[in-house]
């Protein structure tokens, strides 16, 4: 197969019957995300209440806190594995139903315990989500509007942390049942999503399900191209058939190496560039820059991160198929790398007598930097790295490699959140937050020297570039123009 590539067109698709299942795997992929992005914001408004009615300590907390990223990490070690088994559609219908169990447990628990149960379970369904949406997405999507159609995962995900904050300025912290509860609406919705959609044409043919992979590829292809799609697809099981199954030595072999480290890279860079922190930290910026009421600290928590978050991922799904991947990571690592180091001089500059003493030109300056690194991350970082890692490997191994790439990314989020307190007391919150930024010169680096650009290209053609070198120059010589 050649990989000479046309310009790619990044309009929507000319039939009305393949637009609308398009729309509706991409209202999945949404789905997915915001169940994720919910629970992840929800439980910062909830604790206080959680603390109040079970009378739990600062670790306890913690471990409320974080077995939802234990149980993420379990289930993402194994969700490619099933995906690759059972089917994709099967897995993220189980992801659905452990998210429903999860709230449901959650918000009539009667004890710790059972909520610990409960924080788990919602985890696992997470940790199945984040693996198969973005894979699921990219195996259904048109090529010329594939990077759109999986940035809507992070779109789903920032909609869910604003939706969660939105309701925690809503109902007090007493009412953290019904905060948790709330959940099953996305939950259940994204049950009705996935029994709607079909099976990916992909995961069929390796099945031998030839008539249904190409049932299915009528539904997301236009009607002239769906023989052609098809024969590329066979042609790509039936040379990996050849071969045998797939193992997890395949994962770490030669052949995969190159794109197993641009997706792990990927996956641990989004956690370690500070996007966390530098949320955790929102009230103190916000009461430097005079917000020293929990209510006005809320609200802007809110609107300057919530929302924030939500309209910058927008420029992602606008974009990303027109100006590519590479440019929007690399655009807002320098974002990052700005905003990190204006919070870091912040911090050094700010003296006990400002904090809490009304806005301070210094306050200011650090709440901007807040705004601009979390918008930052939203259109790069955030949305671009799940949509990387769910096209550039093979689909020989695709599941497995999906699963631990983003195993990878829950480590270090878990890690991150683990040692971050211990980080900042250790060397000071300045410090801390000019690591962040250093840490986002090494992706710069990274991004620059080893992820190449895939929009444009079908999975075939970037599974065949792996094997033909898949060095950035000569991705870069063949790489469709904007």
């Amino acid at each position: 197969m050649s990989t000479a590539q046309s310009t790619p067109e990044v309009d929507q698709p000319r039939s009305k019957s393949v637009l609308k299942w398009v729309l509706v795997i991409a209202l999945v992929t949404f789905l997915g995300g915001t169940r994720f992005g919910y629970d992840q914001g929800v439980i910062a408004g909830a604790l206080k209440g959680i603390e109040g009615s079970f009378r739990v300590g600062n670790f306890a907390q913690e471990v409320i806190t974080s077995w939802v990223t234990l149980g993420a990490l379990i289930a993402a070690l194994v969700a490619g594995i099933a995906a690759d088994r059972f089917g994709r559609r099967p897995v993220l219908l189980a992801a659905g139903l452990l998210f429903l169990a999860g709230t449901i447990i959650q918000s009539i628990t009667p004890g710790l315990e059972i909520l610990l149960a409960g924080r788990l379970v919602a985890g696992f369904g997470i940790g199945f989500a984040s693996v198969i949406a973005p894979l699921y997405a990219a195996e259904m999507a048109p090529k010329r509007i594939r990077g759109r159609i999986v940035s809507t995962y992070q779109l789903g995900i920032t909609f869910g942390i604003f939706l969660a904050y939105l309701v925690s300025d809503l109902y007090d912290s007493a009412e953290w049942r019904m905060m948790f509860l709330l959940a099953a609406v996305p939950g259940v919705l994204l049950i009705i999503g996935i029994l709607a959609v079909p099976e990916s044409a992909r995961w069929l043919v390796k099945m031998g399900r030839t008539k249904e992979a190409r049932e299915s590829l009528e539904k997301v292809t236009e009607p002239a191209d769906v023989e052609k799609e098809l024969s590329d697809v066979e042609a790509e099981v039936n040379a990996e058939a050849a071969e045998g199954s797939a193992s997890w030595s395949e994962v770490f072999s030669p052949r995969v190496r190159k794109a197993l480290i641009v997706g792990v890279g990927l996956a641990i860079f989004q956690q370690i560039t500070g996007i966390n922190a530098i949320i955790y930290y929102a009230d103190k910026i916000f009461a430097s820059a005079g917000l020293v009421s929990t209510e006005s600290q809320t609200t802007a928590t809110l609107y300057c991160v919530g929302l924030t978050n939500v309209l910058a991922t927008f420029i992602a799904v606008a974009y990303i198929d027109r100006f590519g991947r590479r440019p929007l990571l690399l655009i807002g690592l320098v974002g990052m790398f700005v905003s990190l180091c204006a919070v870091a001089l912040g911090f050094a500059s700010q003296s006990t007598s400002d904090t809490g003493a009304g806005a301070s030109i210094v306050g200011i300056i650090t709440m901007v930097g807040l705004v601009v690194c979390i918008a930052s991350f939203a259109f790069s970082l955030g949305p671009v790295v799940w949509t990387i890692i769910s096209e550039i490997y093979p689909a020989r191994v695709r599941g497995k490699a999906v699963s631990l790439a983003t195993a990878a990314n829950w480590g270090a989020a878990f890690l991150v959140a683990q040692f971050f307190l211990t980080l900042t007391s250790g060397i000071g919150e300045s410090a801390t937050f000019f690591l962040f930024a250093a840490i986002c010169v090494l992706g710069f680096i990274f991004v620059w020297r080893y992820v190449p650009e895939t929009r444009g290209r079908s999975l075939e053609e970037i599974q065949e570039m792996w094997n033909t070198g898949g060095s950035i120059k000569s991705w870069d010589e063949t790489a469709p123009k904007p």
